[in-house]
């Protein structure tokens, strides 16, 4: 199963924020005691909600970070097996990040990332279309009203952020792609001017020693030349 990189995971963990006690979030910062009215979700840990979450517990940031690890491994095989085309590693974070905070669903359109319109065009091969899919989930849900919360826009501009990061980079699925090196360098224009400037020297005397220098200069300089432009041309 593909894994979320380094990068991905300390952004997951600053957009999430650790939070030591359950609190709602609906109300942000707001903690929550046994008995206190809940209006969005029970939330502890990195964005950790479950029926294992209660009002009033606390948790450790050791055990904040195993639990996230944990709750991230069904976003990354959700994402790694719904999407259809190549994705770099920057680009399959956004997306688990994506699908972790709002949810995978799967039933009825919209509900989730599977029955996204983000999830249709990418397979579709529109990756242009993904950052502006991203902005338009910046909505969450209180008192069964659906309002625009800051911290959703800062966080889908985020994730567009992350998503249009960078080249692709070595993965379990993503095999790496190294550009190749230029065989034209200021190594070699150097290197080509030495030889030039023996063969100069050898040419202006004359007779069969200078003859016979001049190619055997010739061919070495032909066969060096032929190597290192398969090695180039093999990095």
């Amino acid at each position: 199963m593909r894994k979320i990189n380094s990068l991905t995971l300390e952004k997951i963990k600053s957009w999430e924020g650790f939070r030591g006690q359950t609190y709602d979030d609906a109300t942000g910062d707001v903690i929550l005691d046994a008995g206190d009215q809940v209006l969005g979700t029970l939330t502890i840990g990195y964005g950790h909600t479950g029926p294992d979450v209660k009002p009033g517990q606390r948790i450790t940031e050791p055990q904040a970070a195993q639990l996230l690890l944990t709750d991230l491994q069904r976003f990354e095989k959700g994402v790694e097996r719904a999407v259809s085309v190549p994705l770099t590693d920057n680009q399959f974070g956004a997306l688990v990040s994506f699908a972790f905070n709002v949810g995978l669903g799967g039933r009825k359109p919209g509900d989730g990332f599977l029955t996204s319109t983000l999830l249709k065009k990418l397979n579709a091969g529109d990756y242009a279309a993904v950052p502006g899919e991203l902005t338009k989930w910046n909505k969450t849900t209180i008192g069964k009203k659906k309002v625009v919360s800051d911290g959703l826009v800062n966080r889908r501009a985020a994730e567009v952020g992350l998503w249009a990061t960078g080249s692709f980079v070595s993965s379990n699925t993503v095999p790496v792609s190294p550009s190749t090196p230029p065989v034209v360098t200021r190594e070699t224009l150097s290197w080509g001017a030495g030889i030039l400037g023996s063969l100069g020297s050898v040419f202006a005397g004359s007779g069969p020693i200078q003859y016979a220098l001049a190619a055997v200069i010739v061919i070495g300089v032909a066969v060096g030349a032929y190597s290192f432009i398969q090695n180039r041309r093999n990095q």
